[in-house]
């Protein structure tokens, strides 16, 4: 049997929340999303996100705990989860801002970086660290 394309497309980031539409909300209103579908029994939420999905699922399922483990969260602040959701913005600084306004813990303010990026951080109503940031540009060439 030949396989002519193996080749993916990243399609979906799935992020286990307390709360699916408590979570929906709040990347609505933090960081401007748009729900695209939120399922009746609330087991189930995407974002509108460009090419790929943001999803929401609850933390634990009887379908996914049984067949891949339980989900583990951080025991407290000084730790996070593995994974890290990255977001890019034209305007970081005013992304930031309505951030922290509705609810997402401020870690670090946004600041320009080496690489020609200007980043800040902050953590979701679940813990999760967000990184917002500009586009990535070239560095200027060093004389």
């Amino acid at each position: 049997m030949a396989t002519t394309n193996l080749c993916p497309a990243f399609a979906y980031t799935v992020v286990y929340v307390k709360d699916v539409a408590k979570s929906l909300d709040f990347y609505e209103k933090a960081f401007g999303y748009h729900v695209r579908r939120l399922d009746d029994a609330h087991r189930w939420g995407e974002l509108d996100s460009g090419q790929t999905t943001i999803a929401f699922t609850p933390i634990h399922q009887r379908e996914t705990d049984k067949r891949s483990g339980a989900v583990q969260t951080p025991q407290t602040d000084g730790e996070r989860p593995p994974l890290e959701v990255c977001f890019a913005y034209a305007d970081v600084d005013a992304a930031y801002k309505r951030a922290v306004e509705n609810g997402a813990v401020a870690l670090s303010q946004p600041e320009d970086k080496e690489w020609g990026q200007r980043v800040g951080y902050v953590r979701d109503i679940d813990g999760i660290v967000v990184r917002m940031g500009s586009y990535v540009t070239k560095p200027a060439k060093q004389d």
